[in-house]
């Protein structure tokens, strides 16, 4: 299982060949994969005014959000992916990289985030590690505040507690939270989920869990909605195969920008 220093010892010694952009290979690239099904899920909550990212690696999802949010706060674990976030948006006075522990955002003014986002990251913690996280979020969130957290939910089908486990592989090294669990964490943490979207994550079965929260009181509060998902990689794959069509890819003989030049000429303007 990923223990938190298993997950600081591999983050700071990965080569990050790609950046991260080697995992958003099903859609076809992580244009594909941000507009197609990442953006879809979040767009009522952008542009925005403080967003907090947790675990953005070396900047795969950062590369979006800076241009949507008057403030931008990262925070990793590994000191290598602070630094590189740091050097790629040297250009950006509006966001700050900093180091933590894992656990907490000392590094974030209580009462300050208006979005927090995580994607493809806190599925390698434990549940140590995600409940923390969520009452820290009880501390920073606005009053209308809401988060974003993508995690496992491999825990549905086993408990480590218990010396259960499930039956199957743990394919792409999941943490040991549950969709159930996340929303006891919440509850706890005295903020309410409103809604939970279990998918199968290049597996057959539920691994993964996108979850919504948001303090009692805000705007955005409701019953939480609960979605099981089995057709998430359908639409990884349909997306790619529009990118084969439609994508840079699709055209080798026009000389294209870097993604990131891209997507800054994309979302010009759009900033707050």
């Amino acid at each position: 299982m990923p223990s938190l220093e298993k997950n600081i010892d591999f983050w700071t010694s990965y080569r990050w060949r790609l950046e991260g952009d080697e995992w958003s290979k099903h859609w076809g690239g992580p244009d594909y994969e941000w507009w197609g099904s990442i953006y879809p899920r979040v767009q009522e909550f952008l542009p925005t005014g403080n967003l907090l990212e947790i675990a953005p690696g070396y900047g795969r999802w950062t590369r979006y959000v800076v241009h949507l949010s008057e403030q931008l706060t990262g925070v990793d674990v590994a000191s290598n992916c602070v630094e590189a976030c740091r050097k790629r948006f040297a250009g950006y006075p509006h966001a700050s990289f900093h180091l933590n522990d894992g656990l907490s955002l000392d590094a974030v003014a209580d009462n300050s985030v208006d979005f927090a986002f995580s994607f493809d990251s806190l599925v390698h913690a434990d549940r140590e590690v995600v409940e923390s996280y969520v009452h820290e979020l009880a501390r920073k969130l606005r009053p209308d505040g809401v988060a974003f957290i993508h995690h496992s939910n491999l825990g549905q089908y086993g408990d480590p507690d218990a010396g259960t486990w499930p039956p199957f592989p743990n394919a792409n090294w999941r943490g040991t939270t549950s969709a159930v669990l996340f929303e006891r964490y919440c509850r706890d943490a005295g903020l309410t989920c409103i809604g939970q979207e279990l998918v199968n994550w290049e597996v057959e079965h539920l691994n993964d869990c996108f979850s919504l929260l948001t303090r009692p009181g805000s705007r955005f509060e409701r019953p939480n909605r609960v979605r099981e998902n089995y057709g998430f990689m359908d639409e990884a794959a349909t997306l790619k195969e529009v990118a084969s069509l439609y994508g840079p890819t699709g055209f080798p003989g026009v000389e294209q920008d870097t993604p990131d030049e891209r997507v800054a000429r994309l979302l010009s303007g759009r900033r707050l």
